[in-house]
């Protein structure tokens, strides 16, 4: 694979973590596994991911890699059911000498490798996810419930005079605590919960849910179901009419799950997140650039799930500096408080959780709008450090 650099407010957040580049490598290479999507039902998130911590690498290794070690990419399948990722995890682990992991998987895997790890290898969990683990090594990019709805429900119910809410998510926790978490920050701010399902990932038909949203009385839906689920409710949705009248968000509704839905069947349709592809800003358009110019027009598309595996090594670069070791104890102290410029924008990590911009997206004709920005959001989480 060629090496291909570029200037860009990303690549001067890696370089200002990294040591100078020496002239020739002082240490041995620092093994990194990656442990994203190959198969299973989020595999479409795979190649993208794949292509995040790629681009991740180069940028590193072309300012001085990490603590002036080399990067080596490892590639894992967390797409695997749990015990199945954990075998992998550990053949990265003690097999190929990986000494950190980057995961961007769903909540069982996350669990089964932090039962494997028990604390002894940092691990950078990257994707959105529930909130509430405190696992010591795990240090978590994604957004949690608070950050991605607690400012951005009462937001939208001002906006769009919306007040009577139902709520829909796949039964699991990461729906099911989402759900939980919406229904105070709905209260809260004049709402009312009309109704409240949980489906199972399997269900390919959604006309009795449409049936009780419609005779809800529902002028909202939170949408809290993920990939093939949420493509199939979505596009459902505007069938059965309710399009034009109801207004949707999701919080795991990025690029990919849009092309599946079809802008055609996403009138009305919101999506609060910590990045979206198209973000105004001159370091989310130098990664972008930078993605498109390093796999070609033809790359896997941009999206939130991917990107945030780039997060990743961003705040591996970063608590490694700040640590100049990379043992977990000493990186959890310096964890609380590091902080980069990234794609995403400012963000800064406490209680091995980060602060983060939350963007509110609308579906136009294009793709995502940004229409609100929420700056340097907390992620509600109380880990102690």
């Amino acid at each position: 694979m060629q090496r291909r650099t570029f200037v860009s407010s990303a690549a001067v957040a890696l370089a200002g973590a990294m040591q100078p580049m020496a002239s020739a490598w002082a240490a041995s290479p620092l093994k990194v596994a990656v442990m994203v999507p190959l198969t299973g039902p989020a595999g479409l998130f795979g190649p993208s991911a794949k292509a995040c911590a790629e681009l991740a690498v180069e940028q590193l290794n072309a300012r001085g890699g990490v603590l002036g070690r080399k990067v080596d990419l490892l590639i894992g399948d967390g797409g695997l059911a749990p015990a199945e990722a954990g075998q992998a995890a550990l053949k990265l682990w003690k097999g190929n000498g990986a000494e950190v992991f980057i995961g961007m998987h769903d909540s069982a895997v996350r669990g089964a490798l932090e039962g494997l790890f028990k604390g002894q290898v940092p691990y950078f969990y990257t994707p959105v996810y529930e909130g509430g683990d405190c696992s010591v090594g795990t240090y978590f990019n994604g957004e949690t419930p608070p950050q991605q709805l607690e400012l951005p429900l009462p937001w939208l119910m001002a906006e769009r005079k919306v007040k009577k809410w139902y709520l829909i998510g796949n039964d699991y926790i990461w729906g099911r605590n989402t759900n939980a978490a919406a229904k105070g920050y709905i209260t809260k701010a004049g709402g009312t919960v009309v109704g409240d399902e949980y489906q199972p990932f399997s269900v390919d038909n959604f006309d009795s849910s449409l049936a009780r949203i419609r005779d809800s009385g529902a002028d909202a839906v939170l949408v809290s179901l993920v990939g093939g689920s949420s493509v199939t409710f979505n596009r459902a949705f505007a069938g059965f009419g309710l399009a034009d009248k109801v207004v949707r968000i999701g919080s795991l509704i990025e690029e990919n799950t849009l092309a599946g839905i079809g802008v055609q069947n996403a009138k009305n349709l919101y999506s609060s997140a910590g990045y979206f592809a198209n973000i105004d800003t001159p370091a989310a358009k130098g990664f972008s650039t930078a993605y498109f110019k390093r796999f070609g027009d033809k790359a896997p598309a941009l999206n939130g799930l991917a990107e945030s595996v780039f997060e990743g090594f961003l705040m591996l670069s970063a608590i490694a500096k700040k640590a100049n070791n990379l043992k977990v104890a000493a990186m959890e102290h310096a964890s609380e408080g590091a902080s980069y410029e990234g794609p995403r924008g400012s963000v800064t990590m406490h209680a091995r959780h980060v602060d983060q911009n939350i963007y509110v997206a609308e579906v136009a004709s294009t793709g995502f709008k940004v229409v609100k920005t929420f700056p340097h959001v907390p992620s509600g989480q109380t880990c102690k450090v």
